[in-house]
Formats: C-alpha cells, structure tokens, sequence
C-alpha cells in the first residue's frame, strides 16, 4: 500500500470520464489499497482512482458506520428521495458546498475478488457513493451545487453553526 497525491480541482483528469476496469487483478487489488489508505490519511470518506491519476473507474467509500467499501466499475443502478447537505472534497480542500443528492441509492459494482455486489446505503454513505461515482463521470460537487452562494470556506460555515448554536442555547 502507498499513499498517493491527490490531485487538485483543476487538474484536467478530473474532468474526463474514467475507463471501465476489464477485470480485476492484483494492480487493482493494490490500487484500491492505495486509495483506501490516501483516503483514511487525508481523512475522508470516499475517494477516486482519478482523484489520484488513474482514470479508472474505481472508487473507496468509507460508511456512516465506519464500513469499508472498495468497488470496481461502480453504477448507480437506483436511487430514492432527497436530501440537501453540505459536502466537501479532497480535491477541493477546505471549501463546501450544498448539494442535493438522492437520500437512498442502489450501487453495483465489482469487489475486490471480481465479484458482482450491490449495495444499498442511505444517508451520508448514499451521498459518499453518488459524489464518487460522479467524480468517475468527470463531475464534480462544484458542478452540483444548490447554488453557488453555498460555496464556502469550511471555517466560515463553522463559525456559522456556532454563532446560531449560542442564538439557539440564549433563545
């Protein structure tokens, strides 16, 4: 396992549509090893092979519930209700944004053995798989944006939800 750069917003692979994996072999086996340590050291909670150079169609999601998920040529196969939150992006560090994305999702994919899983998430781990599967697609959060007035600096939206929080505890 190695920790990998991860590239940069503007970086031009971020923009491109990852290739499909034609079979899972041990360079894929290491390169979602790879991914899942960058991701776990960065800290996040998903991220994709082009994130880090590889325009593959291979991604790592880490759960609500501190599950571990490594799909190869993942898909979004269903996906059910809304949600609106703020997320962010290890390619886009220190800055978020509110975007709507699906509240339950259905994903497909290979896992690390090459075998067919589907995966049903809701919540944040829904919104983890559809920012991945998006950044496979050339798409970024940026792109989803509720509206660009969202955008922000991670500190500023902090000391928003502390100013409201003490609103809150002298109401």
């Amino acid at each position: 396992m190695a920790l990998r750069q991860i590239l940069s917003f503007d970086h031009p692979v971020l923009r491109q549509k990852a290739r499909k994996v034609a079979r899972v072999d041990t360079s894929v086996v290491r390169l979602l090893d790879d991914l899942a340590e960058t991701m776990y050291a960065a800290p996040g909670a998903g991220l994709a092979a082009n994130q880090i150079g590889v325009p593959l169609r291979v991604c790592v999601v880490k759960g609500d519930e501190n599950q571990h998920y490594g799909l190869v040529n993942p898909v979004l196969v269903k996906g059910e209700g809304s949600q609106t939150g703020y997320e962010g992006c290890l390619s886009f560090p220190g800055w978020v944004g509110e975007v709507e994305r699906y509240e339950t999702v259905v994903v497909k994919g290979l896992n690390r053995k090459g075998k067919e899983v589907r995966i049903k998430s809701s919540g944040f781990t829904a919104r983890a798989f559809q920012h991945e599967i998006d950044h496979l697609d050339g798409v970024l959060f940026t792109d989803r944006l509720t509206s660009l007035d969202t955008l922000r600096r991670v500190e500023e939206l902090e000391a928003e939800e502390e100013a409201e929080a003490a609103e809150a505890v002298q109401a």
